[in-house]
């Protein structure tokens, strides 16, 4: 029986490169604000992406503060420089990065990510 033999590092690329586009999927969070527990927050309710800049920051960090309430290890969750997609109440969407999780203005939009609702 012969068996084919690659180059030793080529494997170890591969599954390198499965590993790496895993852990970058699997970084980003989706909030949906549309959800009952986001849903009647005060910053989030009507809020879009065609609301001023620190409207929607005021809105994410909102959201972010909840998410990182509701979760098991809230001083570790959405620690600074993670990054999450805020789904808005009218189906528009943008990924903002957490700088300053205990700050009202914590997060920062990432710009060129805003999405409208028929794009998602």
């Amino acid at each position: 029986m012969k068996y084919k033999h690659t180059r030793p590092g080529a494997n170890l690329l591969v599954w390198g490169l499965v590993v790496v586009a895993y852990a970058a999927a699997a970084a980003t969070i989706v909030i949906e604000t549309r959800d009952p527990e986001y849903r009647d927050l005060t910053r989030v309710g009507h809020m879009t992406i065609h609301a001023p800049d620190d409207a929607r920051r005021l809105g994410a960090s909102q959201v972010a503060a909840l998410y990182r309430a509701r979760s098991g290890t809230p001083f570790s969750t959405l620690a600074p420089g993670s990054t999450i997609r805020v789904v808005w109440a009218d189906g528009s969407s943008e990924l903002v990065r957490i700088t300053d999780p205990s700050s009202p203005l914590g997060v920062r939009t990432v710009p060129g990510t805003q999405r409208a609702p028929a794009e998602r």
